[in-house]
């Protein structure tokens, strides 16, 4: 009998640890989470992000940074999205965030027609990692199955968006760091600032780049720039430009071929690519030869990168309305 009652003790011991082991994190996120109990989900984000990337280009990298951006602070939960209440201020005015975060609009009209078609089901944080692969598919880049069965969580953290998130003027060390402490090496990091071959930014983040003695900066390319950023802050701060000068609408690897050049816009873009003595110079050398290598690897460091999930049982939910918790 007591051999029966240690093993029985085992048997639940065992049980509760696995219990735990699987209430939050990569570990349970599944393409086909949705797949019984809101069927219809994929189809609506799909449709609402076409006909907003068809109507203006830009918020296709605005989804895809959304996303990113969301990872980056406190895992993929939708964090981001709140607005800010009482004590709480928003990520969203972090100063990587401010005022040059778009898309929130998209994500609120997709989850008010999923709620009406199976409501209180779908999250948040899975409509941001599904939107950012429908804005990719949708501007001719690659797709891939996103995991799903986030969590969205209760809190955001402008503390934490201010620190974690990395810099428009970062070196490439900065960068490497900031990237493995979320759990991503350089391949992964060169490939998901690929999509900035579809993004924009604004003067003042890369201002510094255009007037400081920057290297391996075209000086065509420089002049053109401060033409239209002048070296004052000042009223022309939010005027903004295409990361990829040749083909800002299509999702490509021409983003990689302009970092040979020394057309990177940013400091954080052009650090990938140093005149063949950088640490990331080969990866980018071969996005810039191989767009079929380039779309295989962001396909792969976005899936990777949807994993950064570190809800736990009752410390998410599923959000009514995105911008606030229930």
């Amino acid at each position: 009998m007591a051999m029966g009652f240690f093993l029985l003790t085992l048997f639940l011991l065992s049980f509760s640890l696995f219990s735990v082991s699987t209430q939050g994190g990569s570990s349970e996120l599944s393409p086909y989470y949705y797949d019984k109990s809101c069927p219809k989900a994929m189809k609506i984000i799909a449709k609402v992000v076409k006909e907003a990337v068809h109507k203006e280009q830009r918020k296709a990298g605005a989804l895809i940074r959304l996303h990113f951006h969301d990872c980056f602070v406190m895992g993929c939960d939708g964090s981001i999205l709140l607005d800010t209440v009482g004590d709480m201020e928003s990520e969203k005015e972090a100063p990587m965030n401010k005022g040059s975060m778009l898309g929130f609009e998209i994500i609120d009209q997709v989850k008010s027609e999923i709620e009406k078609a199976c409501p209180g089901v779908f999250s948040c944080a899975d409509i941001v990692a599904v939107a950012a692969r429908d804005a990719s598919v949708f501007s001719d880049g690659p797709g891939w199955k996103v995991k799903l069965g986030r969590k969205d969580s209760k809190i955001s953290s402008i503390e934490r968006a201010t620190s974690d998130l990395p810099r428009p003027n970062s070196d490439v060390d900065e960068l490497i760091a900031r990237f493995k402490s979320n759990g991503l090496d350089e391949t992964d990091m060169v490939a998901l600032s690929g999509a900035h071959t579809i993004g924009k930014a604004r003067c003042l983040t890369y201002r510094n780049r255009i007037y400081e003695n920057s290297s391996y900066i075209n000086p065509s390319f420089q002049k053109q720039r401060q033409n239209d950023c002048p070296v004052e802050p000042g009223q022309n701060d939010n005027f903004v430009e295409d990361l990829d000068l040749v083909t800002p609408k299509k999702f490509d690897n021409n983003y990689f071929k302009l970092l040979y050049h020394g057309l990177g816009l940013l400091t954080s873009d052009q650090a990938l690519y140093l005149g063949g003595e950088g640490k990331t110079d080969k990866i980018v050398l071969n996005y810039a030869k191989n767009q079929r290598k380039f779309f295989r690897d962001f396909a792969k460091a976005m899936i990777k990168m949807g994993d950064i999930y570190d809800l736990t049982g009752s410390s998410g939910e599923i959000r009514k309305h995105c911008r606030k918790k229930n």
